[in-house]
């Protein structure tokens, strides 16, 4: 309901999974069920643009108050669970991306912890993308690289924005590129975990460009490459979540930004087979009440 919502408010299921985090595949399977479900058309599909039908335009406005309630009910869940205390104890072994987890989520899973003095979570950073199942993992928490898996259960917590950027030092030395195609003739910091490999993807005004680098340097932690382009390396590919900070206070400065780079999302995993446990539960609901409906740091950089 709550996707069918947005792609019905921005006429696009592109723009509905780019907001909401998710792959435009992903947005249309989940409408297509919504539909089964009711069995009745919501919406009127073209290649141009995405109208309601007279059903969808009669369901769309208490789906959307459905969907509030259902957001205010899981704020309350982790009011509750935050201040009251509802017998939350025992490990909880969450993994995360190691810049993610040791600049963002460590300090999150404290500020839920500290009501629960008999929790007792475990947090594993590691930017290889690890099978949760087989490593015995409550929850995973991932950017991008999301199994095609009906093993396990996935919820979205934030979109998740790249950035190229490099110190202003570099770019006073080497220049600043214009175009996609200019990154041959400058050094470039490369994340092995890209699932592109070397190649990055821009977007503009419709266009894809795709160009493959040669890497001055390569490492498989984000952590490291920023550390690398602040000493003036080159330009890093990094996210919003990584380099916000260093954008502000002018350390690093965007490159290339009236292109954009792929939309990733931030989601968390968890095995399907089995209902999540409620610490596992509450600490979701208390990430999403975090990160949602724009994640600190995208709002930080908003009026950049």
């Amino acid at each position: 309901m709550e996707i069918f919502a947005e792609v019905a408010r921005l006429r696009s299921f592109s723009a509905a999974a780019r907001k909401l985090g998710l792959t435009r595949a992903m947005v249309s399977k989940q409408v297509l069920l919504l539909e089964e479900k009711l069995q009745a058309r919501l919406l009127h599909r073209s290649t141009r643009e995405v109208s309601l039908t007279d059903v969808g335009q009669a369901y769309l406005e208490p789906c959307m108050a459905a969907v509030a309630q259902a957001r205010e009910a899981a704020r309350a869940v982790s009011r509750v669970v935050a201040h009251a205390g509802m017998g939350l104890a025992g490990p909880l072994r969450i993994q995360a991306p190691s810049s993610f987890g040791s600049l963002w989520l460590s300090g999150a899973v404290a500020r839920f912890a500290a009501p629960h003095p008999q929790l007792a979570p475990m947090l594993y950073v590691d930017d290889a993308l690890l099978d949760p199942i087989a490593h015995g993992f409550d929850l995973t928490i991932r950017v991008g690289g999301i199994p095609d898996s009906h093993a396990l259960a996935l919820r979205p917590l934030a979109p998740c924005h790249g950035v190229l950027c490099a110190s202003p030092a570099y770019l006073a030395k080497m220049g600043r590129p214009q175009d996609p195609d200019e990154l041959h003739r400058h050094r470039c910091l490369h994340f092995s975990h890209l699932t592109d490999g070397a190649t990055w993807r821009f977007e503009k005004d419709g266009v894809q460009r795709a160009v493959r680098v040669d890497a001055a340097f390569t490492a498989n932690n984000g952590l490291v490459l920023h550390q690398a382009a602040l000493q003036g390396l080159g330009i890093v590919y990094s996210t919003t979540f990584l380099a916000w900070q260093a954008l502000l206070d002018g350390s690093l400065v965007r490159v290339l930004g009236d292109w954009s780079l792929p939309l990733n999302h931030l989601s968390a995993l968890y095995p399907a087979s089995r209902q999540p446990s409620p610490k596992v539960r509450a600490l979701i609901d208390f990430l999403v009440a975090e990160y949602q409906p724009v994640p600190p740091w995208d709002k930080a950089l908003a009026d950049l």
